[in-house]
C-alpha cells in the first residue's frame, strides 16, 4: 500500500499489527540488541523479580508498534520521530495488538500525527494499552 497526504484523513485508523510473542522471539531479539539481561532469558529469575515469568523487551514491543507505522506508511513515506510510553510488561505466549489513528495533518509540512498503542491479550484478558506513543510521519 502506497499513501500519500490526499489519501489519509484526521481519524482514520490504522491497520492492527498482532503477534503472539514467543520465547524464540525474545531471544532473537536480546541477540541483535545485545540486551541479554535475565529477565528476559530465565524464568525463574524473572519471577524473584515479581515477574510470572521472562518478559519481553520493552523496545521489542515498542519495535511492534514501529512495523505497524512502517506498514502503514509504506514506501512513499518516512517515519520522522516516534514515541513511546512503557505501561506494561508482556510475557511469552501473549498475543500484542498494535494500532492507531491519524490525530493531526499539516498540509505544509506534508506530515501526520498519530496516535499510536499496543495492547496485549493473555489467558483471555486483555490488557489495554501496555504501551502508548506517538508518531510523526512524512507523506508524498
Amino acid at each position: 500500500m502506497t499513501l500519500s497526504l490526499g489519501d489519509v484523513a484526521v481519524g482514520d485508523e490504522l491497520p492492527e499489527l498482532r503477534r503472539i510473542v514467543t520465547p524464540g522471539d525474545v531471544k532473537a531479539y536480546a541477540d541483535a540488541s545485545g540486551d541479554q539481561n535475565p529477565l528476559h532469558q530465565n524464568d525463574e529469575f524473572a519471577r524473584s523479580a515479581g515477574f510470572d515469568g521472562v518478559i519481553a523487551h520493552g523496545m521489542f514491543t515498542m519495535g511492534h508498534m514501529a512495523a505497524c507505522v512502517t506498514g502503514w506508511v509504506g514506501d512513499r513515506g518516512s517515519v520522522v520521530a516516534i514515541s513511546a510510553q512503557f505501561r506494561a510488561p508482556v510475557t511469552m505466549g501473549e498475543e500484542i495488538v498494535a494500532g492507531g489513528r491519524v490525530r493531526a495533518l499539516d498540509t505544509d509540512a506534508r506530515t501526520a500525527t498519530l496516535e499510536l498503542w499496543v495492547s496485549s491479550r493473555h489467558d483471555g484478558e486483555e490488557t489495554w494499552p501496555i504501551k502508548r506513543g506517538e508518531a510523526t510521519v512524512k507523506l508524498e
